[in-house]
């Protein structure tokens, strides 16, 4: 639906970020807002196939708890991963390379789900089409230079 890519200017770590359904995973690149990736040719590479895999850990995760915020999921080649799920099942999933605070990845997920449930009310938009909204993209990255 979404994928996105940057680099936080907090701690000079990569990320990515992406709501998911099922199919939908993280890549692209921006050299906007907040700046550019640093992840490497080969782990940008591994990035869809990691969050693909984090999808099956979701699934099994999200019928054991209530919480929207399921947190750290998984670990993959020093690549951590962290999940959120929206009143509507719809995942997100960060991709990061450094340890981060717990909570302002919890406070970026709340305000992306924000955003995109903004998204949702729009009547122009069909539900599972991918976000192509630059507005949508640009308070993305926002949120990313403010909490990672």
């Amino acid at each position: 639906m979404y994928e996105a890519e940057f680099s936080s200017f907090k701690h000079g770590f990569s990320s990515a970020a992406a709501p998911a359904s099922a199919p939908s995973v993280i890549t692209g690149t921006s050299q906007q807002l907040p700046g550019k990736s640093q992840f490497t040719t080969s782990t940008k590479e591994l990035l869809p196939f990691i969050a693909n895999a984090s999808l099956d850990i979701i699934e099994e995760q999200m019928w054991s708890t209530q919480a929207l915020n399921l947190g750290k999921i998984d670990q993959f080649y020093g690549i951590f991963i962290s999940a959120y799920l929206t009143q509507g099942s719809i995942k997100f999933v960060l991709c990061y390379d450094s340890n981060k605070d717990e909570n302002s990845i919890r406070q970026f997920f709340q305000d992306v789900n924000e955003l995109y449930v903004k998204i949702l009310m729009n009547p122009f938009y069909n539900v599972n089409d991918a976000i192509l909204a630059p507005e949508f993209d640009y308070k993305v990255k926002l949120l990313a230079k403010k909490y990672l």
